[in-house]
């Protein structure tokens, strides 16, 4: 991107050519505004990418890690049920769905709140203005 010089009106010059001068200044303006927005945008891709592959690697390992704690916790219940693996998974089956259920359940509950919207930052800021009022008058 490159700055050029600010020009220097010239005082005999007539409103046609300040006005010409005013559009090719605007056009330039607005070209290098299109290419900074191009430039961030795909920043920003690039970024989002590369957190998405850390964000997947990152889960297909939690996957892998939760199986091996799965089979694990089987194989513990199962041997303090004297050897009958089957135990083992039943309990670990009703101990995972117990936990799914209350992560359903906080989930649930949580969407079921009222989120911070557009409406609610307005309110917000209509009440910093009159206390910001109400502080300016004592």
């Amino acid at each position: 991107m490159s700055v050029l010089p600010v020009q220097q009106a010239d005082p005999d010059s007539g409103i046609p050519d300040l006005v010409r001068r005013l559009t090719d200044d605007s056009k330039r303006l607005l070209g290098d505004e299109v290419r900074l927005a191009k430039l961030e945008v795909g920043e920003s891709v690039k970024a989002g990418a590369h957190g998405t592959l850390w964000m997947s690697v990152a889960f297909g390992i939690g996957i892998v890690a939760m199986i091996a704690m799965t089979v694990a916790l089987v194989a513990a219940i199962g041997a303090i049920a004297g050897g009958h693996a089957w135990i083992g998974a039943i309990a670990t089956g009703i101990i995972e769905i117990a936990v799914a259920v209350w992560l359903i359940r906080k989930g649930l509950k949580r969407f079921g709140e009222p989120s911070y919207t557009f409406q609610a930052s307005r309110q917000a800021l209509q009440d910093t203005a009159s206390w910001v009022a109400a502080e300016r008058r004592d």
